[in-house]
């Protein structure tokens, strides 16, 4: 066999990968209360402010019954609110002031996990990876589309 013909089943492999890469993240956001999907999504809207929950779910490829039980979890936490959208059938997402807290103080644990994972992988396996999923994500994006 070719060392260029995949072996086993990428879709395991890649499952496999997220939960030992999921396992240092939550490990580390952990010490700030937090798991990784809490982190992401604070931080998403963090950067992108006020979202609809159907656009933050498109924004950040989650299945959106999948962003509603975390969402859950940030409006239980006084992390994020709901206030009313642009008409009265919307509804936008935001940060709260704790939320904005508990993201402040994640950072350094998100930012000690980068660097834990880029030191296990190298800096440069890492970056080809990001470059990998990009580009992976892009092709599949495109075909389920069509």
């Amino acid at each position: 066999m070719s060392p260029t013909t995949p072996r086993g089943c990428t879709n395991f492999k890649l499952r496999q990968l997220l939960r030992s890469v999921s396992r240092l993240y939550d490990a580390e956001l952990a010490n700030a209360g937090l798991k990784g999907t809490q982190y992401s999504l604070l931080s998403y809207l963090a950067a992108a402010g006020p979202l609809p929950p159907g656009e933050l779910a498109r924004h950040m490829a989650m299945d959106p019954s999948t962003l509603t039980r975390n969402v859950k979890i940030l409006l239980d936490h006084d992390w994020a609110e709901q206030s009313p959208g642009h008409d009265s059938r919307t509804r936008q997402l935001s940060l709260t002031p704790s939320g904005r807290a508990i993201l402040t103080t994640a950072k350094a644990h998100w930012k000690r996990a980068q660097l834990d994972l880029n030191a296990r992988l190298g800096t440069a396996q890492v970056a080809a990876l990001h470059t990998m999923l990009d580009d992976a994500m892009t092709k599949l994006k495109s075909t389920h589309e069509d």
